[in-house]
């Protein structure tokens, strides 16, 4: 949870809130490793343990505990030398693999990293059926159980407000979000503008890439419609709801996601959704979401111009938020105290 607005930190923060609820009638006690500055969002009732950068080098005592959750697949923070402590391991995804910027040996290097963690880890998770085929193909989970728990559906701020220094867009737009980087092919989204003058692209989030980010600049000034092109930085939860709220449409076109958390929060406004048909964005859409074959110009016109006309003549709205209702994080909550009192009863 070092970097606000991700999908990682949102992910902690509702599974670590959603367990407190689920846990609350039974006799496990729940124990959260924060960074500092964290603790006040999940209230007073739990004891915190602090975390520290030497931690990587010499985790704190930990003798007290049973079970030790590791939220992230590249985490350094694990009880390695305490065996007598049981550990799950969530992997949300192995995308530094569909990375073709990223040199073999580098790759290497981080699947034996992945490979180290789930080697001592006692159960493991994935987010998505994708992430498990990929988990279960390029690594050794041995007998380990290995299960699949969807994250849930974020919920959205119920008061969206833009400020007076946010961006308000003028025009219809089409929104997306996510870190800034190649791999989430936001480029790919500029020819709907360009043959519709009457809409803008909002792009929001934390700009990973600035090399990246100006590619997109310099690509929509070559075609005429850099006024109608804007990357925001991050957000705060009630500007997200209300871009969310009020656009025309939601798009993903990411080469490389274990699970996506914001096609879930535009499901949950009714949103159209147009996504890749990569890695584990087909999975979590179904079948009220319009999928992009290829990025080629005619295609990605073609396929947004086809999801806009049936989304309007099959009243989609209802049926997408339905979908985004199966994605439930207090039922995520209960799958992951099975898989903790699976362990603890070993």
């Amino acid at each position: 949870m070092k970097y606000s607005n991700t999908g990682l930190y949102h992910y902690c923060l509702n599974l670590g809130n959603h367990l407190q609820k689920v846990m609350a009638a039974g006799p496990e006690q729940l124990h959260l490793y924060t960074p500092p500055g964290i603790q006040q969002l999940f209230g007073q009732s739990n004891d915190y343990i602090p975390q520290k950068v030497l931690h990587k080098l010499h985790m704190p005592s930990l003798g007290k505990y049973d079970i030790w959750h590791a939220t992230h697949q590249d985490s350094y923070y694990l009880p390695f030398r305490n065996r007598a402590i049981k550990v799950v391991l969530t992997i949300h995804d192995l995308n530094f693999l569909y990375d073709p910027k990223k040199q073999e040996f580098k790759k290497q290097r981080n699947l034996r990293r992945v490979q180290m963690l789930i080697d001592r880890a006692d159960a493991i998770v994935c987010v998505s059926e994708f992430c498990k085929k990929d988990v279960l193909f390029y690594c050794d989970v041995k007998d380990k159980p290995l299960h699949v728990i969807y994250n849930g559906t974020n919920s959205l701020c119920q008061h969206p407000v833009l400020s007076r220094s946010s961006y308000r867009p003028r025009k219809p737009f089409l929104f997306t979000i996510g870190t800034v980087l190649k791999k989430k092919n936001f480029h790919s989204l500029l020819p709907l503008v360009h043959r519709d003058s009457n809409m803008e692209l909002v792009i929001a989030g934390r700009i990973d890439d600035p090399v990246y980010a100006q590619t997109i600049h310099q690509m929509a000034l070559c075609m005429g419609i850099a006024d109608n092109i804007r990357l925001i930085g991050p957000v705060s939860e009630e500007e997200k709801a209300w871009y969310f709220e009020n656009c025309c449409a939601f798009a993903m076109p990411s080469i490389s996601e274990g699970f996506g958390l914001p096609v879930t929060e535009a499901m949950s406004v009714g949103k159209p959704l147009f996504l890749s048909n990569k890695t584990a964005l087909p999975e979590i859409g179904g079948n009220v979401a319009f999928y992009f074959k290829d990025f080629s110009e005619s295609t990605m016109l073609e396929t947004f111009q086809a999801g806009m006309k049936q989304y309007k003549l099959f009243n989609m709205s209802e049926d997408i938020i339905n979908k985004g209702k199966s994605f439930c994080w207090n039922q995520a909550a209960l799958q992951y105290l099975e898989v903790y009192r699976t362990l603890g009863n070993a």
